[in-house]
């Protein structure tokens, strides 16, 4: 049997601005819209960040429960999942929405080299941030920047600080960190399989025009895939994406070409291990 595609939808990030693509939804109102849309296309799954109301990055817990909030009213069943990531904030403030128990959050387990600067992950902040979503029952999604990142990832499910199999998502295409490279690619995929089991899942991004080499890549070697105006706002070298649903559809397409099965929010809460919301049914659901 195919496993259905689940389809991320990274809706903002920390640094396209409307200046970029007047599509970046910035507002909490905007990302709520933007999701909306994405979640109707195919998407099961939204990376969220915040923004002040200046556009810069946040990591206001008071910004994320209310898009968290918003995103449960509008798309009930979607996962949502939230950034640690570094742009938005320093040392534990990148923790600081977890409390708010979000279904999964993005956990960058080493440092390495982004365009202009170090993207830093400490050790201590690392094992800090996993015991905040062991504590809040919040699954992470392991950013690997690199071959060591799996590695590590390995090391800490072995000590119990991730619970259950841990979820990989390979980003390539940083400038100064993973480049596009379809050897090591593959040898990710086989490095998952290797050390967590055939079956465990992952995911693939790609970074501005490699987002769709990545989409490609991943659908057709049976992965996940995600997608959405944080990593890259155009749809080709001449048009900007018009939306985040627009990037879900083109995804969505790509699983058609492969005959993969876009997976609905209950076959992706099943694939991750995630809990079902409130008042959820355990039927499958049939996307219009």
């Amino acid at each position: 049997m195919t496993t259905p595609c689940i389809i991320c939808v990274a809706i903002t990030g920390s640094l396209p601005t409307k200046a970029n693509n007047p599509a970046v939804p910035i507002t909490v109102a905007e990302q709520i819209e933007s999701t909306h849309e994405a979640f109707e296309a195919g998407a099961s799954i939204v990376h969220a960040h915040v923004r002040n109301d200046d556009g810069t990055p946040s990591s206001d817990p008071a910004r994320f429960a209310a898009l968290k909030e918003g995103i449960e009213r509008h798309c009930p069943g979607m996962i949502i999942q939230f950034s640690t990531g570094g742009r938005s904030g320093a040392g534990r403030t990148r923790g600081g929405m977890l409390p708010l128990r979000p279904d999964m959050a993005s956990l960058s387990v080493g440092s390495n080299n982004f365009p202009t600067r170090v993207y830093e992950n400490p050790p201590d902040l690392v094992d800090w941030l996993a015991a905040e979503m062991l504590a809040h029952d919040v699954k992470p999604e392991i950013e690997a920047f690199d071959l060591s990142h799996i590695l590590k990832a390995k090391d800490m499910a072995d000590k119990g600080q991730l619970a259950g199999t841990p979820y990989i998502q390979f980003v390539m295409g940083v400038k100064n960190a993973m480049p596009v490279d379809r050897d090591v690619f593959d040898y990710y995929v086989r490095t998952v399989g290797r050390l967590f089991g055939p079956g465990a899942p992952w995911c693939a991004a790609g970074i501005g025009a490699h987002q769709l080499t990545l989409n490609e890549w991943a659908i057709g070697a049976g992965g996940h895939a995600r997608t959405g105006l944080e990593d890259n706002v155009r749809l080709d070298r001449d048009r900007l994406a018009p939306s985040n649903g627009a990037l879900v559809r083109r995804a969505v397409d790509i699983c058609d070409r492969h005959a993969r099965p876009v997976a609905t929010w209950q076959e992706a809460r099943r694939i991750l291990g995630l809990r079902l919301p409130e008042g959820a049914r355990e039927a499958r659901a049939v996307r219009a």
